[in-house]
C-alpha cells in the first residue's frame, strides 16, 4: 500500500461530519511538523481549522481543503461501512474518498516528497485546512483568509484540493467559480374565505405574473470564462393547509449563479425594478453565498498545472468554472491564483462515494510536479 493510500485510509477512518474534524487535523499536523512546518490551529466558534506554513519568502504556494464531510445517508445502503475505508479492487470506498480527504492525503505525500528532493527550493508551502467546507462556512476558510489578510501574509498560488476531474483523472480544473446569490421573496395579500374573494386579495395570483416576468427575463450572455447567468426558483409556500382559505402570503425561495458579468448590487436591483412593475406588496431578504473569481489561463498556477498534468497524464486539462461554490471565493479576492484540482466528481456526496486508487497515486505525483514547476529553478 503506498503512502498516499495509507494516509488516506487513516483520514477516511475518522467520522468527521461537518462540523466536526475529530483529530483529522491533528493528524495532519502531526504529519506536517517533522517536514519543519509551522502549525497554528485557529479555532472559531465549533470549526475547527489549521494553518500550517514552512518558509516565509515568495511565492506562497498553499494547498487547501476541507476535513469534514457530508452525512452518510442510511448506512444500511452501503455496500461497505461508510467510515471503514475499504479497498475492493482498485477503488478505496468510504465518505469523503472523493470530496476530499483523499486529496488532502496527495497533498502531504506530495509535499513530504518535494521537500526531500528540493530541499532549498524557492519560496514557501502553506496548508490551509477547514473542518467547515460542507456546512455554513463562516467559521472556516473566510476566518483564516481575515486572520492572515489582517497581518499581511499574502497567498500567491492556491490549489483547492476538490474533486474536478469528470471523465478521467486531470480532465478538467476549475480556474473560477459562478457566485450565488440567495433571496426569499415574500409578497403579501389578505386572507379571506375562499368563497368570498371580494373580501380577499391572493397574493399567489398576484405573485405569478411577477415570477414569469423575472423567469423570462436574459440577464446577461456570460463571458469567454463563464455561463450565462442562471435565476431559479427553489421554493414555493403558501397557504394553511385548508382548500377554503384565500392565503395571506406567498413566499419564494430563489437563486442566482451569476458570472462576472454582473454584480449582487445589479442582480438585486434587476428584481426590484422587475417587481416594482407589478402592483405588489412585497419584501426580499438577501443572502450572498459568494462572488464570482476566475484565475485568467495565461497565470503560472494553470500553466504549472497544465504542465504537470501532461507531463503525468500525457493530456492537458480543460478549464471551468462550471459547479458549486467552494472555499476558492473567499481566497481569490485577496489577489491570489486559485484552482481546484483533485480526483473525479462522480460519486461526491453519494452513497457508496469511491475514488480510483491508482488515479490517487498519480494525483500524488502530479501535485509535486506541480511544486516542481512552482518552486524549483527550473520552473
Amino acid at each position: 500500500m503506498s503512502p498516499t493510500i495509507s494516509l488516506a485510509r487513516q483520514l477516511l477512518q475518522i467520522d468527521s461530519v461537518t462540523p466536526d474534524d475529530k483529530g483529522c487535523q491533528t493528524l495532519i499536523g502531526d504529519f506536517l511538523a517533522p517536514l519543519g512546518f509551522d502549525l497554528e490551529p485557529m479555532p472559531f466558534g465549533e470549526v475547527t481549522n489549521l494553518w500550517a506554513r514552512k518558509g516565509d519568502t515568495k511565492p506562497l504556494v498553499v494547498f487547501a481543503g476541507h476535513t469534514d464531510v457530508v452525512p452518510t445517508g442510511p448506512i444500511e445502503k452501503w455496500q461497505y461501512p461508510p467510515f471503514s475505508a475499504q479497498i475492493d479492487g482498485d477503488m478505496l470506498c468510504a465518505r469523503g474518498s472523493a470530496d476530499m480527504k483523499s486529496s488532502i492525503a496527495c497533498f502531504m505525500v506530495a509535499t513530504e516528497r518535494f521537500l526531500q528532493d528540493y530541499p532549498d527550493h524557492l519560496g514557501s508551502i502553506g496548508f490551509l485546512i477547514t473542518s467547515d467546507e460542507e456546512g455554513p462556512a463562516v467559521n472556516g476558510t473566510v476566518k483564516v483568509i481575515e486572520t492572515l489578510e489582517a497581518r499581511q501574509e499574502k497567498i500567491n498560488y492556491c490549489l483547492v484540493g476538490e474533486p474536478s476531474s469528470d471523465e478521467k483523472l486531470g480532465d478538467s480544473i476549475k480556474n473560477g467559480r459562478r457566485g450565488s446569490l440567495n433571496g426569499r421573496l415574500t409578497i403579501k395579500g389578505i386572507q379571506g374565505h375562499i368563497a368570498y374573494p371580494q373580501l380577499a386579495d391572493n397574493p399567489v395570483h398576484k405573485a405569478l405574473p411577477a415570477l414569469n416576468a423575472l423567469t423570462g427575463i436574459i440577464w446577461d450572455n456570460g463571458n469567454e470564462y463563464f455561463p450565462p447567468t442562471s435565476f431559479q426558483i427553489s421554493n414555493v409556500q403558501s397557504g394553511t393547509g385548508a382548500t377554503n382559505v384565500i392565503p395571506g402570503e406567498i413566499q419564494v425561495m430563489f437563486n442566482f449563479r451569476f458570472s462576472t458579468e454582473h454584480t449582487p448590487d445589479s442582480l438585486k436591483q434587476g428584481v426590484i425594478d422587475c417587481l416594482n412593475s407589478f402592483d405588489l406588496d412585497y419584501e426580499i431578504d438577501w443572502n450572498l453565498s459568494g462572488l464570482p473569481f476566475v484565475t485568467p489561463a495565461e497565470g503560472e498556477l494553470i500553466q504549472a498545472t497544465g504542465d504537470a498534468i501532461e507531463t503525468i497524464m500525457g493530456y492537458r486539462p480543460t478549464l471551468s468554472t462550471a459547479g458549486g461554490t467552494s472555499d476558492g471565493r473567499f481566497i481569490a479576492p485577496t489577489g491570489a491564483q486559485v484552482i481546484e484540482f483533485g480526483p473525479l466528481n462522480a460519486t461526491i456526496h453519494k452513497l457508496n462515494e469511491r475514488v480510483s486508487v491508482s488515479d490517487l497515486n498519480k494525483l500524488t505525483d502530479i501535485y509535486y510536479q506541480i511544486l516542481v514547476n512552482l518552486l524549483t529553478k527550473a520552473a
